[in-house]
């Protein structure tokens, strides 16, 4: 196993979760498996109670594992599917010692940081490092871990030391660091290309090779960071430093990768999606919706806009007390080609939500709900076309008498982490004639993933039916509403579970796909021509003579799913 340690210096978001993705991008590209292990120095357990405000968005992982949205960007680059251990947090360290020393593993020593707890970060590592993150179920050659915050800070002295350790444990040919850190013009971040000179300079005074001085300025795309780190010699530094098993030759993957960075670039045609939600003020509390969103809208050759709205400034009390913020809020909905109501949790602004639903679905705009986003088409539906005016979630109003969406069984409301519906579900679709059946590629049953206390009620589902409004999926026994479709719109789609998390760059996540493809009026000729692109409104670079390497990803067959 050979194990490559990224961390950061001088401020916090930095960039190492890139550049941990973009290392383990070049080195996939060359056959090589590889996995990632984020290090997050807080006490917390896990991500799972975090507001979106403090710490972006919580990422949900096939297992159920609530964590860090980093392990978003590690799943989307190397397309690998991870479990929640792949996220060490200082909560859990400490959890496992103290467990242990309750159990009396510990024979009545003392207990202590060094080594207890620098030998538990040790052995997590190498354990983990050795679970498969593949299809192939192959154990990883290469572990890429991030240790999160800086050098220096004292949450993250504990694991600084257990890496001191760890290296000469694993011995040197096993083991190297990628440091990033930032040059102020305000592994080097900065606004452009370092000359020669600094390098040569930075060597000099970090006692390392000019060679191992990599400059990632800023760029268009992310996406193009790996290239960045290829084209400055970093695959070859590592084969030579890890001795890895590496033949030097063409990779397709990175070609691949190439177009798409070369592609986003190139957009000439735009669609605008409006984002309306309760944490507009932090695009990081929604980072795998606009990556899904991007995703989607590169696969039809168009350039993203996403218009933030925070669902409160719809409401009319912001009409009385800032007329100004409710107009311009209306006026970037009714601008947009589509809208898109995510997840979320709280009753503020969901009025404003429901009222952005309506909207959409009464001036015939595409719409896509993700998880409360559906619940709250579902009370939009009861109130304006059943008419039970005070249709409502028992989250927001308990008292309500018509409780179109109700919490789960399952859920403890006594206890905040961990009380979700949480991870991979099956989803059986129940209509032939789903439009999102068709863009999942005409499958019986998708596998997605969950974070949900609340669903639809399930007693009230034939009065929603006979006014058009499908529960065209359903979970496994037939007792939990997961698709809506409604009739006679152009799209008008409602998931229970979070599509973003499996979206990756060459293989968008239908659900967002068809959003896009209807806001961009594709939608139908899609469909009617078996879920394909017309060349012209591919992936394809339409100034050169040969095929796109992806027209696959646009047939959608999605059967692995």
């Amino acid at each position: 196993m050979k194990y490559i340690l990224v961390t950061g210096g001088v401020i916090s978001g930095i960039g190492k979760g890139i550049i941990a993705s973009s290392v383990g991008t070049i080195l996939k590209s060359c056959g090589l498996h590889v996995t990632a292990i984020k290090i997050d120095p807080y006490i917390n357990i896990d991500a799972g109670t975090f507001s979106p405000y403090e710490h972006g968005e919580v990422f949900v992982l096939d297992d159920g594992g609530e964590v860090d949205l980093d392990l978003g960007n590690y799943e989307r680059f190397l397309d690998i599917c991870l479990i929640k251990d792949n996220n060490l947090t200082t909560g859990k360290i400490y959890q496992s010692v103290i467990n242990k020393e309750r159990r009396g593993d510990y024979l009545g020593k003392t207990v202590q940081v060094v080594p207890h707890i620098t030998d538990a970060i040790q052995d997590w590592v190498m354990k983990q490092a050795k679970i498969s993150v593949d299809d192939d179920g192959v154990e990883p050659q290469v572990c890429v871990i991030e240790l999160g915050g800086t050098v220096g800070d004292i949450e993250s002295m504990p694991f600084i030391e257990a890496f001191r350790q760890f290296q000469f444990k694993v011995k040197r040919e096993n083991f190297c660091n990628i440091h990033v850190s930032l040059i102020p013009q305000i592994m080097c971040r900065c606004s452009a290309a370092l000359d020669a000179s600094v390098k040569e300079k930075i060597s000099m005074f970090c006692h390392v090779e000019p060679t191992q001085v990599i400059c990632v300025q800023d760029v268009s795309s992310v996406y193009k960071v790996p290239l960045l780190l290829e084209a400055q010699g970093v695959v070859d530094y590592l084969c030579q430093r890890l001795n890895l098993p590496v033949e030097m030759r063409a990779r397709k993957m990175l070609t691949k990768w190439k177009e798409m960075a070369d592609r986003s670039d190139r957009l000439l045609e735009q669609v605008s999606i409006a984002l309306v939600g309760k944490y507009t003020k932090l695009s990081d509390s929604y980072t795998s919706v606009i990556k899904a969103l991007e995703h989607s809208a590169l696969a039809i050759n168009h350039k993203l806009e996403v218009k933030y709205i925070d669902s409160a400034d719809l409401e009319s009390t912001t009409l009385q007390d800032e007329p100004v913020k409710y107009h311009e809020a209306w006026q970037k909905l009714c601008s947009s080609h589509g809208v898109l109501v995510p997840g979320g949790f709280g009753v503020r602004g969901t009025e404003g939500k429901i009222m952005a639903i309506s909207w959409a679905r009464k001036q015939n705009k595409p719409f896509l709900g993700v998880c409360l986003g559906m619940q709250l088409a579902v009370c939009e539906f009861a109130r304006n076309v059943l008419e039970w005016k005070d249709a409502n979630s028992t989250e927001f109003n308990p008292e309500t008498e018509h409780p179109v969406v109700i919490d789960m069984p399952e859920h403890n409301p006594g206890q905040m982490g961990g009380t979700m519906r949480l991870g991979k579900r099956r989803t059986i679709f129940k209509s032939s004639s789903s439009v999102l059946r068709k863009l999942y590629g005409d499958v019986e049953y998708v596998e997605e993933r969950h974070r949900h206390r609340f669903e639809v009620n399930p007693e009230l589902k034939h009065h929603f039916e006979r006014k058009g409004l499908q529960f065209v999926g359903q979970d496994i026994e037939g007792e939990r509403m997961e698709i809506i479709e409604l009739k006679d719109h152009c799209y008008f789609v409602g998931v229970q579970y979070h599509p973003e998390f499996t979206s990756r760059p060459i293989k968008p996540s239908p659900p967002y796909f068809g959003l896009l493809l209807a806001a961009a009026g594709k939608l139908q000729s899609y469909l009617a021509k078996g879920c394909r692109l017309s060349p012209r409104d591919t992936y394809s670079d339409r100034s050169s003579s040969s095929s796109s390497p992806d027209m696959d990803v646009f047939e959608l067959k999605y059967s692995s799913l």
